[in-house]
């Protein structure tokens, strides 16, 4: 009324419905937050949080969004300890970056262990107001592998399944991708430590074939592989939700895979410098050697 007009058309500040929280309240939740969890539990809930606090779950939620405190998740990771970790990682850095003139760089491994899963029941197609569905059981109709050699420079992938993964059946993948490369052309290899990969008659078969080098990865650092990238891309597009009645259909999916990916090759782009992955490292290690 004393405002007239001016008053009904600008509404006033009303104190918020919910009352924000103490000060010591934040700082509790804050602090629990990165302590240990009571009883028998390995991280904090908003329910257990709130209890521990005298508060609500969705006030803890807001303190942890406001502080971005995810302790319901967690990040995987393996700091090398092969004492050439820094060499190898130059080494193998460096072909991706600046790769030999007249020569092929290929990133090599194996998949092992792929099943060919079928559901117990038909799954549903994907429609309006509802996702697609399918059984969580299933029944396995045996295992293949998959060995495949990843080209940096164009991105192509020459693959082949198999039964085991041995070192005959790796010698016999070697066989294939040395008639595949062009004659002429230096092979680079980049493969992990795996025993396969360093037995002796696969270390002999390499003496008989001078034009090929092999670059193995530190330990604990098979994501210095490209083709990781490759096998992450086909388990999560092809095989995850992918049913098989038996190994001929999963070993036909993935060839099919393989030919789609090779009909529109992408080349690998590294873009990570060794000096910045030797810092990350290196800061891991520090952080490591703080908390023992």
């Amino acid at each position: 009324m004393r405002e007239g007009v001016a008053g009904l058309l600008r509404d006033k500040t009303r104190p918020s419905r919910i009352p924000p929280l103490a000060q010591e309240t934040i700082d509790r939740v804050v602090e629990l937050t990165a302590a240990e969890p009571p009883h028998e539990a390995t991280h904090w809930t908003a329910s257990a949080m709130a209890e521990a606090t005298g508060t609500s779950p969705s006030s803890v939620l807001r303190v942890w969004r406001a502080h971005k405190l995810r302790p319901h998740r967690v990040r995987t990771f393996k700091l090398s300890r092969d004492p050439a970790f820094a060499a190898k990682l130059r080494d193998i850095v460096g072909l991706y970056l600046d790769p030999p003139a007249h020569a092929v760089v290929l990133s090599v491994d194996e998949k092992p262990q792929i099943q060919a899963l079928d559901r117990t029941q038909p799954g549903l197609p994907v429609k309006k107001g509802r996702c697609a569905t399918m059984t969580h059981d299933y029944k396995r109709n045996g295992t293949t592998t998959l060995f495949a050699a990843l080209n940096v420079l164009d991105g192509t992938v020459l693959g082949r399944c198999m039964q085991r993964h041995r070192h005959q059946e790796f010698l016999r993948f070697l066989n294939a991708v040395e008639a595949a490369v062009p004659a002429g052309k230096q092979v680079h290899a980049i493969m992990d430590n795996y025993g396969t990969h360093k037995h002796p008659k696969v270390m002999a078969w390499l003496a008989r074939h001078p034009r090929w080098t092999f670059h193995f990865t530190p330990t604990s650092a098979s994501w210095l592989n490209a083709v990781e990238g490759f096998f992450a891309k086909l388990t999560k597009r092809r095989l995850k939700r992918g049913v098989f009645g038996s190994i001929v259909e999963l070993q036909a999916a993935i060839n099919r895979f393989l030919a789609e990916a090779n009909d529109n090759p992408k080349p690998f782009v590294w873009t990570a410098r060794p000096e910045h992955i030797l810092e990350k490292v290196r800061r891991g290690n520090q952080a490591l050697d703080a908390i023992h």
